[in-house]
């Protein structure tokens, strides 16, 4: 499978984050249909290779507003992470992200990706607010939020149905100017 590895849109020292092509849409099928990951998203019901390609032709359509980046680590593709609802006006955005290779959990590979994103959010986009949410039971995603400055706004209560229950809903965000410090401390320890 092709990965366009060699395009580099934003670099850091573990990760690079390019734009999703078309040759990726079969690696997508894979993560977002594995039970495994597929529990920390939104989806719920099989996602067909139709699917996912009219999702990849509307992003060209949406880059005023969504704007999706692959997650290259080790030169392979491990996850994706985006910012989406971009309000200009209001210079706020919504991002989300997941690693569908599960080898690369819980070892700063996301972190690394957001704080990255977040710089060009913030530092090249301009936005004032990005925020997130997340459900309760993913202590994996909350904490690598928290490490990347955001906080938490609010919760809807038994909001999400998942493996066999009900779960919190956690909304979550981080301001430009409360990032900015955490930023260049990060810049310094884990980017030189």
């Amino acid at each position: 499978m092709e990965t366009n590895n060699s395009i580099q849109f934003l670099r850091g020292k573990k990760v690079t984050l390019r734009p999703v092509v078309k040759e990726d849409v079969p690696r997508f099928l894979v993560w977002i249909n594995d039970p495994d990951v597929r529990q920390y998203l939104s989806m719920y019901l099989p996602v067909m290779e139709a699917d996912e390609q009219a999702w990849f032709e509307n992003l060209s359509k949406s880059k005023e507003t969504d704007i999706v980046f692959l997650i290259i680590a080790d030169d392979q593709p491990i996850g994706c992470m985006g910012i989406h609802r971009i309000n200009w006006k209001d210079k706020t955005a919504i991002t989300g992200a997941f690693i569908g290779e599960k080898k690369y959990w819980g070892k700063g590979y996301g972190t690394e990706a957001k704080m990255l994103l977040l710089n060009y959010a913030f530092n090249s986009l301009n936005l004032r607010k990005v925020c997130a949410s997340v459900l309760s039971f993913n202590g994996r995603s909350h904490a690598y939020q928290l490490k990347c400055g955001y906080k938490e706004e609010g919760r809807r209560k038994q909001q999400v149905y998942k493996n066999g229950r009900y779960w919190d809903e956690i909304f979550t965000a981080v301001f430009k100017k409360d990032w900015l410090p955490l930023w260049r401390k990060y810049r310094k320890t884990n980017l030189r």
